[in-house]
């Protein structure tokens, strides 16, 4: 009798700590889900200002946005491409270093993955690369890599978290960002980077850190200035990023559509005339 009743407290308590378990995985998929959504709609209830930049956009179907921080208030030229959904290209390598950190295959900005010898038409990307370099260099098959180590699973749990564009990953597991199936608009683009730069996405502080650093283009005693750039084969050009001026930030970003010359590079630099023309960027 006395082993029949240890026996069913035993099971009992066991039961009782599997429940508690579950609501503690539940409430903290609730708590990442409502901290990502929380940011993003205190976002959208800013004031906006639309802005004549089209002088910037002559040879493109072009669009900017920037938010400013300190003023609660967005700036927007050409909305309806602010808000349009298009391939992320190489900027969604933000968000795949933060993937690839949070999943633990790769490990700090260090992190080497070997070149497999095959002659790429970048030649920068025919040597191994760390993380940062990769960033900086805009190595797909770093990505590539990284993304087939994290497995469509994985990858699709985390961009369903982050809310990123439309979360489709059908397009390959290492090719859905490159012009195929995931899709983003520059206003989700910003939102995100509010987030990363808020500490308010579903990963480690430590991991937005690095993936904050890494992406630092220009650092001096006046600013310091962040992004990465995308380009589609199919004439899309992008640049995302920040500018951080003492106490203020602010983010930002450009895409355009045209047929020669488009490509993330030229979005940087019409980037940057625009952050200079609104007395933001002075370099």
């Amino acid at each position: 009798m006395k082993r029949r009743t240890l026996f069913f407290i035993i099971i009992t308590i066991l039961i009782i700590g599997s429940g508690c378990n579950k609501q503690t995985d539940t409430a903290k998929d609730v708590a990442i889900n409502e901290i990502g959504l929380k940011q993003t709609n205190i976002v959208k209830d800013v004031e906006t200002n639309e802005i004549d930049l089209k002088d910037f956009f002559i040879d493109y179907k072009g669009c900017f946005i920037i938010y400013d921080e300190n003023e609660s208030r967005y700036s927007i030229y050409n909305e309806s491409q602010v808000d349009e959904r298009l391939s992320p290209c190489s900027t969604f390598k933000i968000p795949s270093a933060l993937i690839g950190l949070e999943t633990g295959v790769i490990e700090g900005k260090d992190y080497v993955y070997q070149w497999d010898g095959k002659t790429n038409w970048i030649d920068s990307w025919n040597k191994d690369h760390t993380l940062a370099t990769a960033i900086t260099n805009s190595v797909v098959w770093y990505f590539q890599r990284l993304a087939q180590n994290v497995g469509e699973d994985r990858m699709q749990k985390y961009l369903d978290k982050i809310d990123y564009g439309n979360n489709d990953i059908s397009g390959g597991i290492t090719k859905f960002w490159l012009g195929s199936s995931l899709k983003v608009s520059a206003r989700e683009q910003v939102e995100f980077l509010i987030n990363l730069y808020h500490d308010k996405l579903p990963f480690d502080k430590e991991n937005m850190k690095i993936v904050r650093e890494i992406i630092i283009l220009e650092s001096t005693d006046g600013y310091v200035f962040s992004g990465k750039t995308g380009t589609a084969d199919k004439g899309l050009g992008w640049f995302v990023g920040t500018i951080k001026k003492g106490d203020d930030i602010y983010y930002f970003a450009t895409n355009i559509i045209g047929e020669n010359d488009t490509n993330g590079p030229k979005a940087k630099e019409i980037t940057k005339e625009i952050l200079k023309y609104l007395k933001i960027y002075e370099n």
